[in-house]
């Protein structure tokens, strides 16, 4: 293999397939970054079985050909090369040549016929979505996933589609997200994606209107956008039943700004993290809600304006639900609907169905 290429697309390339790489190797092959050269593309892929990331790039090709090389240190080493052109050559003895700069590095290289090949979905069915609103999916759902293995389908998020539209669900027994969006499909069906792939595939996404097709098939996914592809394995089983958690109906309802409750709950939540009490009291009545929170060290109580429509209710939470919850959206506005102290609270927007976020109440020891 002989090839001539641009450091900065390169490190780049480097950059974003090494996402695939897990610091819980136990197959030394999979510890490298697979790159081929052919038909004037270089193509780069990394996997740890579960998640594959696959990116091309231009490159001057003199001579095909193929290798894998220790992943983490390419990456930081092509890192330092962004302004250089690059020269790549693999030798008799599988070593990798990098020239550049006048200087040459020599990297020893794994055999590539031992490397897993990049997996081939086998499907016609999809669905399109801009790369904004995937993105946007998955940083309002996913803080909301189990992190314990009692229930491995929910370390992963539902992705709920009916052709024209999609609902991202997360839950972890204490809380639940869902966020909505719209998409182009041929399929209503339910997937689960595990929360590492999603965290990964967000950081390569981009505010972009540009939609890009999401394939899937029995047990994995590949989502296809110009010259990179992902590929996911899918989580299998039940995922629980999400509409029935959600009530139909509350006897009171809050509109609050926001961003003033953020701030008020982030001040008085610093006082429930001290002791054991561990939650912020809620008390609505008229037109304000009040914050209160206790310890050995004193109490904070913060009061702000509120539109209640219903019955006064005095109900307590986890702080950090509420807040995650709050800190996922960026609405002037949000409306808070509850029953009694011992039903959940849903937050949803003023207007429209773009998001509903779930979280049980704890119960007040004083």
């Amino acid at each position: 293999m002989l090839l001539n290429c641009m450091g900065l697309e390169l490190s780049d390339a480097f950059l974003r397939v090494s996402k695939a790489i897990s610091n819980k190797v136990t197959n030394p092959i999979l510890e490298g970054i697979k790159i081929s050269a052919e038909d004037n593309e270089l193509t780069l892929s990394a996997t740890d079985t579960d998640l594959s990331i696959e990116k091309k790039i231009k490159a001057d090709i003199k001579v095909e050909g193929e290798t894998v090389v220790p992943g983490k240190f390419i990456t930081e080493f092509v890192k330092k090369l962004s302004n250089s052109d690059i020269e790549l050559e693999v030798n008799e003895k599988n070593q990798l040549l990098i020239r550049y700069d006048g200087n040459e590095s020599i990297i020893q290289c794994y055999n590539p016929v031992e490397y897993p090949g990049f997996k081939k979905l086998k499907t016609d069915e999809w669905f399109g979505i801009s790369q904004k609103d995937l993105k946007s999916l998955i940083s309002k759902t996913i803080f909301s996933v189990a992190m314990d293995d009692s229930r491995p389908i929910l370390k992963g998020v539902l992705f709920d589609i009916d052709q024209k539209e999609i609902n991202a669900v997360a839950l972890d027994g204490y809380r639940l997200a869902k966020v909505k969006k719209k998409v182009s499909a041929n399929i209503k069906k339910q997937i689960v994606i595990p929360t590492r792939s999603l965290n990964e595939i967000s950081k390569l996404l981009e505010e972009s209107d540009e939609i890009i097709n999401i394939y899937i098939d029995s047990n994995a996914i590949m989502i296809d956008s110009s010259d990179t592809k992902i590929i996911s394995r899918l989580l299998e089983g039940d995922f629980v039943n999400y509409k029935q958690i959600i009530p139909m109906n509350y006897e009171t309802f809050v509109i609050v700004n926001k961003t003033q409750l953020e701030d008020a709950l982030e001040r008085v939540s610093l006082l429930s993290k001290i002791g054991q009490n561990n939650f912020v009291k809620f008390d609505i009545k008229e037109s304000s809600l009040t914050l209160t929170s206790n310890s050995e060290i004193g109490n904070i109580k913060e009061k702000i304006s509120a539109v209640l429509n219903g019955k006064d209710v005095t109900i307590a939470f986890n702080p950090r639900f509420i807040l995650e919850s709050l800190k996922a959206n960026t609405e002037e506005f949000v409306k808070l609907c509850l029953n009694t102290a011992s039903n959940p609270c849903v937050i949803v927007p003023t207007e429209g169905d773009e998001f509903l976020y779930l979280i049980l109440p704890v119960r007040m020891f004083g």
